[in-house]
């Protein structure tokens, strides 16, 4: 066994670079207002603040996870954990972002625009816990054979990841991450249609089209 194994420093910097400085930023600007430095009030989306000029808004909306608790510890595990299988494609079946940072930024870019479109419907301050479970979302889905287990005593296989997460932080948050949650299945799986259910079923159209020509 590798002896820096368990090293932390060599864990953070072997995470791919586009979700290792989404995880700091998102670890800073909590651990900000867990020593007071900073009020969350600074943080959470609101438009009408926006439109008088405060726009870092739309973006530390996706950073603030809470306080630091134990939900925040469980969102940034499986961030961790999933998002880095994302980006490097060890898990995936056709290495959609292997080699492809700039396919996964636009990813990321895909689901803020659309929780951002949602926010006023759904009204969420903050959006950072939908965003991860967009990525393990997509993720599960393009792994369906994977098995896994939840803390080694729950079988199931990757489909079902986001759902079994969703119970999890339920009962973490006494269900207050509900709609949070939802909202990033709801999109993650409005991406993977886009993404690969359309493109397979054009593609078998066109070539049902062109066979009774």
């Amino acid at each position: 066994m590798d002896g820096n194994a368990g090293d932390p420093l060599q864990w953070y910097y072997e995470i791919p670079p586009v979700s290792r400085t989404y995880m700091t930023a998102a670890f800073v600007t909590t651990a900000l207002t867990a020593l007071d430095l900073v009020s969350p009030i600074q943080f959470f989306l609101n438009w009408k603040l926006v439109m008088q000029g405060q726009a870092w808004r739309l973006l530390t909306t996706f950073l603030f996870f809470g306080t630091l608790s134990l939900d925040f510890l469980f969102h940034m595990y499986f961030l961790a954990r999933y998002c880095r299988q994302v980006l490097h494609c060890r898990l995936l079946e056709e290495g959609e972002f292997h080699r492809k940072t700039s396919d996964f930024v636009f990813f990321l870019l895909f689901g803020a625009v659309l929780m951002l479109a949602a926010q006023p419907l759904v009204s969420l301050p903050f959006l950072g816990s939908s965003l991860s479970f967009m990525m393990v979302y997509v993720w599960g889905r393009r792994n369906e054979h994977v098995r896994m287990s939840l803390f080694g005593l729950l079988p199931f296989t990757a489909p079902y990841l986001p759902w079994v997460l969703l119970a999890v932080s339920v009962l973490v948050n006494n269900s207050g991450a509900l709609s949070t949650d939802l909202l990033g299945i709801g999109v993650g799986h409005m991406y993977y249609f886009l993404a690969f259910i359309y493109p397979e079923v054009s593609a078998l159209t066109k070539q049902a089209t062109r066979a009774h020509t």
